[in-house]
C-alpha cells in the first residue's frame, strides 16, 4: 500500500469514513443513516418492473439439428456485435457449453479470414 496514508491503531484509511451519517455536501442526514430512520431510503421501496421478464434460451440447445459450425457465418454474425466482439452469454441467452462452441467457432472463423477480427 505505497501512498496511502492509515490511521494510526484503526486499521483504516485517514478520511475514508463520514462521521454520524452525515452527507459531505449539505451536512444533512442520508436516508438509511444511523439512529430510527436506519434502512428506510430509496433502496427499500418496492420497484415494479416494467416489463416481464422472460426466460432466455439456447438457440442451439432448442434446435438439436443446428450445429455450431465455423463455416456458417451468416449464424456466427447474429453473435457479434457491431466492433467485432462476442457477445456473453447472458444477452444471447446460450447455455455455458453452446456458448464455448460458439467462442471456438467465431474464433475459428476469424483465423481463417471468415470473420472480421474489428471493423471500423
Amino acid at each position: 500500500m505505497i501512498g496511502r496514508k492509515f490511521q494510526a491503531g484503526t486499521g483504516k484509511r485517514a478520511g475514508a469514513g463520514r462521521a454520524g451519517g452525515k452527507d459531505m455536501a449539505g451536512g444533512k442526514d442520508r436516508a438509511g443513516g444511523k439512529g430510527k430512520d436506519r434502512g428506510k431510503g430509496v433502496a427499500d421501496r418496492k420497484k415494479k418492473p416494467f416489463y416481464m421478464l422472460r426466460k432466455k434460451v439456447c438457440r442451439f440447445c432448442e434446435d438439436k439439428k443446428a450445429p455450431v459450425d465455423y463455416k456458417d457465418t451468416a449464424k456466427l454474425q447474429k453473435y457479434l456485435t457491431e466492433r467485432g466482439k462476442i457477445i456473453p452469454s447472458r444477452i444471447s441467452g446460450n447455455c455455458a457449453r453452446h456458448q464455448r462452441e460458439l467462442a471456438r467457432a467465431i474464433k475459428k472463423g476469424r483465423a481463417i479470414s471468415l470473420l472480421p477480427y474489428v471493423t471500423e
